[in-house]
Order: C-alpha cells, then sequence, then structure tokens
C-alpha cells in the first residue's frame, strides 16, 4: 500500500496554506490531498493518522524570544488529525474537504469524507485553560511548530488498511483510543511525511 500527496512532496515543506501558523500568525489551516493505492484485499476501512514527532517537551521554553529550543531536547508525539472508519472504497482525500479555516476553541462539527469520524487532535490540550482557545479540537488542524525551534518538525500521515468496518471508539476519540482499537486488525500500514518550520535562522 502507498500514500502520496499532491500538496507537498515526500520529505519536502509543506506550503503554509496547510499549516494553522505560519510567521505573522494563523494560517490558511487546510488540510493536505492524499491518495493511496495498492490496498490488501479484505480491507473494510482506513484509519488516518496525522502525527508531528518532534514536538517539544519543555513548555515553558515554547515561544521565547531569549533562547532557541535545542535540536537535542526531548521530544513527544502531537497529533493533528485522528479518522476512523473512512470507507473501503475510498482513495482520496481532496485538500480542503475536511478543515478550510481555523475556528476558535475548535470545530464542533468538522466536515470529513462521508461515514467516517474524526477525534480530537492534540491541540485540545494544548488550548485548555485558554479563554479565547480552549475547547475540544476535532478533525484537522496543521502544523504550528514554535518558531524558536531549532529542529525542524516532520508531520507523518499515517493510513492504516483494516479488516473491520468500524472500530470501538468513544465519541471525544485520541489517536491513541484508534492505536489500541485497531490491535490485531491492521492489514497493511502506509505514510507519507512532510516537513515544516517557523524559524527563520532555518529557511
Amino acid at each position: 500500500m502507498r500514500i502520496g500527496s499532491d500538496s507537498f512532496d515526500p520529505r519536502g515543506s509543506i506550503p503554509a496554506e496547510f499549516a494553522m501558523g505560519q510567521a505573522d500568525g494563523f494560517a490558511a489551516n487546510r488540510n493536505p490531498h492524499l491518495a493511496w493505492d495498492g490496498v490488501p484485499d479484505g480491507t473494510r476501512s482506513f484509519a488516518l493518522l496525522c502525527i508531528d514527532p518532534d514536538a517539544p517537551t519543555v513548555p515553558e521554553t515554547v515561544g521565547r524570544e531569549d533562547l532557541q529550543i535545542p535540536v537535542e531536547q526531548p521530544r513527544a508525539d502531537f497529533v493533528h488529525w485522528a479518522v476512523a472508519d473512512i470507507a473501503a472504497d475510498v482513495r482520496l482525500v481532496a485538500a480542503g474537504s475536511c478543515s478550510d479555516g481555523i475556528t476558535a476553541k475548535g470545530k464542533r462539527s468538522p466536515p470529513g469524507l462521508p461515514g467516517a469520524r474524526q477525534g480530537l487532535n492534540d491541540y485540545t490540550g494544548w488550548f485548555a485553560g485558554d479563554a479565547q482557545m480552549g475547547g475540544d479540537y476535532f478533525g484537522y488542524d496543521g502544523p504550528y511548530p514554535p518558531f524558536n525551534d531549532l529542529r525542524v518538525h516532520r508531520y507523518f500521515f499515517r493510513l492504516f488498511a483494516l479488516d473491520v468496518a468500524t472500530l470501538d471508539l468513544p465519541a471525544r476519540f485520541t489517536a491513541g483510543d484508534v492505536h489500541r482499537a485497531m490491535q490485531g486488525h491492521v492489514l497493511a500500514e502506509a505514510s507519507v511525511y512532510g516537513t515544516y518550520s517557523l524559524n527563520p535562522s532555518l529557511s
């Protein structure tokens, strides 16, 4: 199974159009185009995750003018998208079809592929306690890495072909819930990643 995108080259830079943030603030926040083929026999649904494995782990270093986050700082996953129950005959996600703009406090009913379910992304936790932005962030919300991070962030779009039509998930599910629910049901996996940075010293 293979997955690719017309929106960015494999391992290449993701355009700001598909990010949540850019140098001067919020960006267009459109989901990128994705397409796949080589699906194994017996596939009854797909799950899709977008994960940045390069998120800083020391919050007090983020967004500071007086320091740069070192490349060697330990990193953690930051989930930008979690989708389950994508129909087995789907082979394409059109650019901007699931996200086109930013909704303060999170999208209540984000658009998506017919019949599929979209879970919470990690902006839910990042904005928790923020009076203007705090809320449940369902669906896709794109890259917004710290401008003072010396590491170029990678954004992995991971597609799983499953032997079940639906996954047993709570209403407010996360990527972690998807991982647990699809254990023993994965027929194949494909991934592609793009990069993004807002650090002017890396451009």
